[in-house]
């Protein structure tokens, strides 16, 4: 059972962020945003670009291991221990978005956007740009009511941790 202050939170956060449901600028970006996180498409992209570089193949290919195997297999490990229920959508969401039948928590986007961020972000001076698109991914999970706030800054950190980690490692 969720503690009181975390389901304050989520009220509160979803409430800050919720003025921005149904701005078609909003709802477009986040729609895009979410469609390119399923799956950890964006992330497959970048680290194919960033491999075209011999000397950052290495990063981008552990990013790629690390993001697809290790990071899905913490983020379902947790979701069939946790079993939250997903926030109710409402009726301005946008349906061009897979809505997900696993549990909520944690959020699959943010934990795979966040990890590969951290990973190809190392030994690059473009290093802000990963950061701000999983920034956006994390989002635009809460924006489309797929995730409660905690659900993804749960996901984050942890993907975070997780790149910061395997980063350590190699």
């Amino acid at each position: 059972m969720l503690t009181g202050w975390i389901v304050r939170f989520d009220a509160r956060a979803d409430a800050a962020l919720g003025h921005m449901r149904g701005n078609p600028l909003a709802d477009g970006l986040a729609t895009a945003a979410s469609a390119l996180g399923d799956h950890g498409l964006l992330w497959l992209l970048i680290a194919i670009v960033r491999g075209r570089n011999p000397r950052r193949r290495a990063i981008a290919a552990r990013a790629v291991a690390i993001t697809g195997i290790i990071a899905p297999t913490v983020n379902m490990s947790l979701k069939v221990a946790v079993n939250r229920h997903r926030p109710p959508r409402i009726a301005t969401s946008p349906s061009l978005v897979r809505v997900p039948r696993t549990s909520s928590f944690p959020s699959g986007h943010a934990l795979a956007a966040w990890c590969a961020a951290t990973l190809l972000a190392d030994d690059d001076p473009g290093w802000p740009l990963y950061y701000a698109a999983a920034l956006v991914v994390a989002w635009s999970r809460v924006h489309l009511r797929l995730h409660h706030t905690s659900d993804v800054v749960a996901g984050s950190l942890l993907g975070a941790a997780i790149g910061r980690l395997a980063r350590r490692i190699a």
